[in-house]
Formats: structure tokens, sequence, C-alpha cells
């Protein structure tokens, strides 16, 4: 299922990560979440003062911490995310020192400031259980993968850096 990239051309592989990026975002964080509030729309839920502030401006943090994690990813590890185009160097910088998959918080952390944005739980909801499905049917095969391809030095990392919580200093 994981195969390293092919191209260990840095442009090439930052290119195909924001166009991949751009591609889950269009539908994880638009399309799925706008029919989630179209059906929801029958509800009347209240919001609550300065919601779409916050969750613009988390929504703003979350991207940029997902477009600089994909950015290492692709030049540091001449790859990019996606498991059929994987890096070809094991990532450990950047976002990757405080927390072993940044583009996956990131990623969940946008969902949710989308929900935010729109005044939709069951948005949120949705990026939750995303979260957790990529914790139990995701997580575990990458693991597998990063440790036969890269050995002692993913175990020791894995050791130092969680999955979801941060290392903070």
């Amino acid at each position: 299922m994981f195969k390293p990239a092919k191209s260990k051309n840095r442009i090439w592989n930052l290119l195909k990560t924001f166009l991949q990026t751009g591609f889950f975002w269009l539908i994880f964080l638009y399309l799925i979440p706008i029919g989630i509030v179209n059906i929801e729309s029958n509800l009347e839920i209240e919001g609550f003062a300065a919601q779409n502030e916050i969750g613009w401006i988390f929504f703003l943090l979350f991207s940029l911490t997902g477009m600089y994690s994909g950015y290492i990813m692709s030049w540091s590890g001449r790859g990019t995310p996606l498991p059929l185009d994987c890096p070809n160097k094991l990532v450990i910088e950047g976002p990757y020192k405080f927390v072993r998959n940044p583009m996956a918080v990131a990623g969940i952390g946008q969902a949710i400031s989308v929900g935010v944005i729109l005044g939709s739980y069951i948005v949120v909801v949705y990026s939750i259980s995303g979260a957790i499905l990529w914790h139990i049917m995701v997580r575990p095969l990458e693991e597998k993968d990063l440790e036969q391809r890269f050995g002692k030095p993913y175990l020791e990392y894995k050791t130092k850096i969680k999955c979801w919580v941060p290392k903070l200093g």
C-alpha cells in the first residue's frame, strides 16, 4: 500500500503535494460540510458571539500548519503525503519535531474549524469521526510502513514524539 515516491525532484513533489492538498480540502473541507449543512438546515441551531472570527482564525492557523507540513514532507522527505507516493526519507523536522502527524492534526483542526464557521455541530462530529477513523485504520498501517522502511530511527522518533499531542519544549 505504501510506496516511496519515484521522483526525488523536490519541486515536482511539492507541486503534487499542494495539488493533493487542494483536492482533499475541496472534498473534505468544503463539499462534505456543505452537504451536511444543507441536510442540517431544517434544525434551528444557535451560534455564539465571534463564532465566524474564531472559526476563521483557527482555520487559517491549521491551514498554515498543514501547508508547512506538506512542504517539509515534500522538500526534506522527497515524496508526498499520499501512501502511493510517500517520502523517501524519514521526516522529523519542522512541525514533525512536535507531533508525529501534523498534517492529520491540521486537517482535523481545519474540519472542526469549518464546523464552527458554519455553525454545524454535525460537521464537528464528522470531523472528530474522521480523526477516530484515521487513528484506528490509517495510523497503524502508516506506522508499520515507517517502521519497516526506516527501522530504528523511526522507532526512536516514535518513542519521543506523540501522535496527537504536541511536544512543547
